[in-house]
Parts: structure tokens; sequence; C-alpha cells
């Protein structure tokens, strides 16, 4: 098999993705502007900052103090800073416009947390961003309201989303912006394979336009198709259209695919500088929604620049509680009333690594693991 190849022009093309015997092209149109040193993966490839402290959350309600410690001292620990302003510094600057991704896939069980947004939000403003110049987004209306995202932000701190509710095909273009797309050869069953629209996913305005920055606020848990939603799925299908293609039956499953080569996008890659995954609750089974019993208190935060060093970190602490409450492991498991697909594919993660966008190796990647 020749070797993948990736050719670099305005327009960049992505010939072949190391998918064995499901090999899609992928193709980006972008203009995005290279951060110095920020773009994934980041000022510190490898390196993944895990925090736990078991008084983070008591009769299943997060606790500020303790999060807002955890979230100080993973910060200081990530970035090497005397304090934690410092090392939002190391980041953001006054005059940039920070986007806030959140996940509210979970509700009401396993979210974003409102302690975790807050302390992020308290992050920016101490680095000397306006409030204004924040902007907190989720690609769906319905469910960042549902979410009660809106009730949580500081005075003069923004919120945005891409189109009101999910659709079960997901072409429209309004919320979008048709000089960001990713283009591949995956449409659903019945819709023209020829028809651009049909085979390209175009970026959401808000990381396009709206901002120069992102944070990418994720949370650890399971999922039927991609195996995992870490920090790669929380970009890769909250920041583009029709992504409905990665995953349309139980049987037509692309994210493997789909997810590396959306997160590659130059406006993605380039402006997420920065992941937090929220641990304190996790999912380990049955996801993207979140079951009472399959949720866990997990009672721990990661720090990472590198989404691929820590979805490898994240993918083997589900593994490892998967195992200890009786069930195989994500890629040996099989289909049952909650989790249906007949493979999952975490291996989204491994071949986010192939493509640069992080450190797959798991003897490179440097853990640092910290008890309050």
């Amino acid at each position: 098999m020749t070797p993948p190849r990736l050719c670099w022009h305005r327009r960049t093309f992505l010939q072949s993705l190391p998918l064995g015997p499901l090999a899609l092209a992928a193709q980006f149109s972008s203009k995005a502007q290279t951060l110095k040193n920020l773009g994934m993966p980041g000022l510190y490839r490898g390196r993944v900052v895990s925090v736990r402290d078991d008084k983070s959350i008591v009769s299943g309600a997060y606790q500020a103090e303790p999060v807002r410690q955890m979230m100080r001292r993973g910060m200081t620990e990530l970035t090497g800073a005397s304090d934690v302003t410092a090392a939002w510094k190391q980041f953001v600057e006054p005059g940039d416009v920070v986007g806030i991704k959140v996940n509210p896939v979970g509700a009401p069980h396993v979210i974003s947390a409102p302690e975790v947004l807050r302390e992020i939000i308290a992050g920016l403003i101490s680095a000397g961003l306006k409030p204004q110049d924040i902007v907190v987004y989720d690609r769906y209306r319905k469910q960042f309201l549902n979410a009660g995202f809106d009730k949580w932000l500081p005075e003069k701190v923004r919120w945005t989303h891409a189109v009101e509710d999910y659709e079960e095909i997901q072409l429209g273009i309004d919320g979008y912006d048709r000089d960001h797309y990713m283009e591949m050869s995956l449409t659903q069953p019945g819709q023209d394979p020829t028809a651009p629209e049909h085979r390209r996913s175009y970026a959401s305005r808000f990381i396009a336009k709206d901002v120069n920055k992102l944070i990418n606020l994720c949370v650890l848990k399971d999922h039927q198709s991609a195996g995992v939603t870490l920090a790669l799925k929380n970009l890769s299908h909250g920041l583009v259209n029709n992504v409905a293609r990665s995953h349309s039956s139980y049987t037509l499953n692309a994210c493997g695919a789909f997810i590396p080569a959306v997160v590659q996008m130059p406006v993605i890659r380039n402006k997420s500088i920065l992941h937090i995954m929220d641990g304190i609750k996790g999912l380990y089974h049955g996801g993207p929604g979140a079951r009472p019993q399959f949720v866990w208190e997990h009672k721990t935060m990661y720090f990472a620049t590198d989404p691929v060093a820590l979805d490898h970190v994240g993918w083997r602490v589900i593994d490892e509680k998967r195992v200890a409450a009786g069930k195989k492991k994500l890629v040996d498991d099989t289909p049952d009333q909650f989790s249906r697909f007949t493979h999952r594919q975490p291996e989204h993660v491994e071949i986010a690594g192939a493509l640069g966008l992080g450190e797959w190796k798991w003897e490179k990647i440097n853990r640092r693991e910290i008890v309050l």
C-alpha cells in the first residue's frame, strides 16, 4: 500500500488516510492563519496533567472551591507558571476574542459543568481579556439553553450557536462559512455523492469568523460509534455541519476517519489552543446520551494542549472503568440495548496522532498525576 501523502497548497488536500479498507479522501478549503506554536499539538506536546480531589463532588453536586483549586493547580502544572494568571497569559492576551466550546449532550448527568466553565472565564479575565471578548458556544441553540449554559455566564460574556437544533440531514449552510470546509468521499445513503454540499462539512461561523482562539471544554464520556467522545470529538462534531454521515447507521460508521479529518482543518487545528476535560463525573457506557446507571464519579480534571495525548489518557480511563464494571474494553465490545453500533471506532485518536495533531504513543505521553 502506498503511504499517504500530505500536500499543502493554498487549498489543502489530504490525499488519503491510513484506514485500510475504509480509504476516504479528504480535501480542505481554509484561509486560517497559524497562531505561533499554539495550534495543535500546542505548547506542550504529549503532556497531560490530571488533578484529583475527592472533595470535588459531594452527593452528586460539584463543589466550587475544590474545583477552583483543581483548575488552578492543573493550569500551573501544565505550564510551569508561578501562578494561575501567568499560566493563562501563555495562551491569551488583551485583544484576543476567545471561544469556549462546551458539551451539553449528556444533560443533565454529564455535561461541561458551570463550576469549571466559570473558572475558565475567570482565568481568561485575569489574563487581561474583556468579558465581552469571551464567547461560549455549542452548535445547537436549543441544547445550549436546555443545559442552562446561558444562565451560568458572568455579565457581558457572550454566547452563540450555529443552528437551532439537531437535524438528521444537516446540510443547511446558515450558521456556517463556505470558505472553510472539509470534503470527504462520504455521504449518507440516498444522497447524491457528486453534490459538493453532500460531501462537505463546513466550519461554523463561530470558529471561522467570531473568535481567534478556542478553549475546548470537553467531558469524559463513552460513545457508541466513536468509542470515546473527549477532546477530538467535541471539536469534530460540534464545529461543522453534515456530521451525521460519519455514523448514519449502526453499520455505516466512519468516525475513525471523519473525526481526525475535521479536526485537521486549519481553522480548527490552528485556533484550538487548550483542552480541559471535566472528568469529575464520567460516562463509561451507552454514550453520548448519559444514563444514570453508567455514570461514575471520577473526581479528576485533565489539562493539555495536545488533544491526542489527552484522548489516549481518557480512553484508558474509560476502559479501566469498563473492566472494573464487568464490561469489555471499547475495542472488544459487542452491541447491546444501550450501545448498538457493530464496531466502535476509538482508533480516531491514533489516526489523529498519525496526522500530527498530537502524541499518540503511550511511552511518549508525559502524564503528571496530582492528588489534592
